[in-house]
């Protein structure tokens, strides 16, 4: 799908604590679309994470970023130091509150009325991409990047299949705790891939970072994205 095929706009809709902004992208002359969130890392609802709303956008997805920092005034940061603030500053229960507002969202739009939601998200977004479906059964696919691993109660209620991305040099999400994943998966009995990336430090998708991007990986992990999107919300 060529760039001129999407289109893109800033919305904005009724939260629990106050009016939460998003930023979708679409197909432009699609009727009805499989539906897409795309949860933000601790930077904030910035350009990456619009870019990777586009791309979905011209895989055939309604694509929502939603910005969890619209408690915090929708702020947006590039120093780490800000960043890790603002993650501090929004509290579990709130994140998960304003995403399933963002469902409801979706589902009040006649182009995802009844379509199927999927979710995916990076970092802190991973961590939410997780942990939504475990908690709403109207996600039907999720495709987590190196995010935190809810406990073994959570995950025993996960409700769609899953694709995890970690690299093997992530200093933030323990090893230990990518393993339980996998071992809940199948203990469990959920459907699901962990997929571990030789090499690869924490971020290693963001193409805005050249000190931890990497091309190949991050391509593979897309791709395996898409192909579980596609087998669980197509069609």
């Amino acid at each position: 799908m060529a760039k001129e095929d999407i289109a893109t706009r800033e919305v904005s809709y009724a939260g629990r604590a106050c009016a939460l902004k998003a930023y979708v992208a679409e197909p432009a002359a699609a009727e009805s679309s499989p539906a897409a969130i795309v949860v933000q890392e601790w930077w904030g609802l910035n350009e990456h994470i619009r870019d990777v709303s586009r791309r979905l956008a011209r895989e055939g997805y309604f694509a929502i970023a939603p910005d969890l920092y619209s408690r915090q005034g929708h702020r947006v940061a590039t120093d780490p130091n800000e960043a890790a603030r603002l993650m501090g500053g929004l509290k579990k229960e709130d994140g998960i509150a304003d995403l399933q507002t963002t469902v409801e969202w979706l589902r009040a739009q006649k182009q995802t009325r009844a379509a199927r939601i999927g979710i995916t998200g990076f970092c802190m977004g991973g961590s939410y991409a997780i942990l939504l479906p475990c908690e709403n059964r109207e996600i039907a696919a999720a495709a987590p990047f190196y995010g935190e691993i809810p406990a073994d109660e959570k995950l025993k209620q996960l409700g769609c299949p899953i694709f995890y991305a970690y690299g093997e040099n992530d200093g933030w999400i323990q090893r230990a705790d990518v393993e339980r994943l996998a071992a809940a998966l199948k203990k469990f009995d959920k459907p699901g891939e962990v997929k571990v990336y030789a090499g690869c430090s924490h971020g290693f998708f963001n193409d805005t970072r050249a000190d931890v991007y990497r091309p190949v990986e991050a391509k593979d992990a897309w791709e395996r994205t898409l192909k579980l999107f596609a087998a669980n919300l197509k069609g």
